[in-house]
C-alpha cells in the first residue's frame, strides 16, 4: 500500500456543496509535501494493558507517546493527535486510521481546537476510520472544529465496531470565530459519520450539511442560533440502549441548554446532541454526559484531561 498515493488519503463523494470549489491553489498544490497528513495508529492487548503496537505518520499529523496516567484504568492509554501546522488550509488532504484490536482499550483526543482557514481556490478534507475488535473500547473525543470565513470542509468518518465493543465518540463545531463576529460565514462545513458492523452491516449514518448560501443554516433542524454544536455517539452492547439514553440525558439535564438523546438505529447504542451559545458551557456538558456513560459502562470516572 502507498499511503502517500493520492488513492489514499482522496476522499471519494465529496458532497457538491464542498466540490464545487475545486480548483488549482496558486499557493500549494494537493499533494505537496506539508499539504497530506497521513496517521495510522494500531493498539493491542498485551500483558494486561493495551500498548501501541502499529505507528505510521507524516507532517503535518503526529501524536505525542502514549501515556498511562488515569489510576483508576492504568491499562488504558490516553494518545494525544497533533498537527505541526497551525490549522487546515486550502488543499490539504488529511487521512487518519486507528485500530483497536481484541479486548484492548485507548482514548484518542486532539491538542487544541481544529481551525480551518480561509479558503479562495480550494477545499480541505479529512478521512477518519476506526475499527474497534472483539471487546474492545476506544474513546475519540477531538476538540471543536473552527471554520473560518469562506473555509469548505469535509470529513467523512467511518466507524467499524465488533457486536461486543464499545466506542465513545464525539463531534462538535462552532458557528465561527465567535469572539471576531464570523458566525456562519464559511462557505461550507459537511460531515459524514458512517458506523457498521464487520460484516458491512450499515448500523447507523450521520449527515451534517451546512452551506450559509444555499438557504441559510439559523433555521429549525440546523443550528437555529446558537453558535456551537457538539454530538456524543455510543456504541456499546455493555448496556441496554435505553439505559444509555437515560444516562445520557439524565447527564445533560442540570445544564439547561438545548440537547436531547435518543436510542441509536437498531438499539447499538444512544446518542445525545447539544447546543449553546458558547464553547465553555457546551464541552462541560458534553464532559459530564461522557463521564456518566463511562461510570456506566466501565464502572470508573472520567479523568481530567491533560494537554502537551
Amino acid at each position: 500500500m502507498d499511503r502517500l498515493s493520492a488513492e489514499h488519503y482522496t476522499v471519494d463523494r465529496v458532497p457538491e456543496a464542498v466540490a464545487r470549489h475545486a480548483g488549482v491553489p496558486d499557493t500549494l498544490a494537493v499533494g505537496s509535501s506539508g499539504k497530506v497528513g497521513v496517521l495510522e495508529l494500531g493498539f493491542d492487548r498485551i500483558g494486561g494493558r493495551t500498548e501501541l503496537t502499529g505507528h505510521y505518520q507524516k507532517t503535518p499529523l503526529q501524536i505525542m507517546r502514549p501515556i498511562y496516567y488515569d489510576e483508576r484504568r492504568p491499562q488504558m492509554p490516553y494518545v494525544m493527535l497533533m498537527s505541526s501546522g497551525g490549522g487546515v488550509l486550502q488543499g490539504d488532504r488529511y487521512r487518519m486510521d486507528f485500530t483497536c484490536g481484541a479486548g484492548a482499550e485507548v482514548n484518542l483526543s486532539t491538542q487544541a481546537a481544529t481551525k480551518i482557514y480561509k479558503m479562495e481556490q480550494d477545499y480541505a478534507t479529512q478521512l477518519v476510520t476506526i475499527e474497534v475488535g472483539a471487546d474492545g473500547y476506544l474513546e475519540y473525543l477531538p476538540d471543536p472544529a473552527i471554520p473560518f470565513a469562506r473555509s469548505r470542509f469535509y470529513q467523512r468518518t467511518e466507524l467499524v465496531v465488533d457486536p461486543s465493543a464499545t466506542v465513545v465518540l464525539s463531534e462538535s463545531m462552532l458557528a465561527g470565530r465567535l469572539a471576531r463576529g464570523e458566525r456562519n460565514d464559511y462557505d461550507a462545513f459537511c460531515t459524514d459519520l458512517e458506523v457498521s458492523r464487520p460484516d458491512g452491516g450499515i448500523l447507523f449514518a450521520d449527515t451534517l450539511r451546512l452551506v450559509p448560501s444555499d438557504g441559510g443554516v439559523t433555521g429549525p433542524a440546523v443550528l437555529g442560533g446558537f453558535g456551537v454544536m457538539a454530538s456524543l455517539f455510543v456504541v456499546t452492547a455493555g448496556a441496554p440502549a435505553t439505559m444509555v439514553a437515560d444516562t445520557l440525558h439524565e447527564a445533560l439535564a442540570p445544564y439547561g441548554l438545548r440537547a436531547g438523546a435518543s436510542v441509536l438505529p437498531q438499539d447499538c447504542g444512544a446518542w445525545a446532541r447539544v447546543f449553546g451559545a458558547e464553547s465553555p458551557e457546551v464541552n462541560e456538558a458534553l464532559r459530564a454526559a461522557w463521564d456518566a456513560v463511562r461510570r456506566l459502562l466501565i464502572g470508573v470516572p472520567s479523568p481530567r484531561r491533560r494537554r502537551p
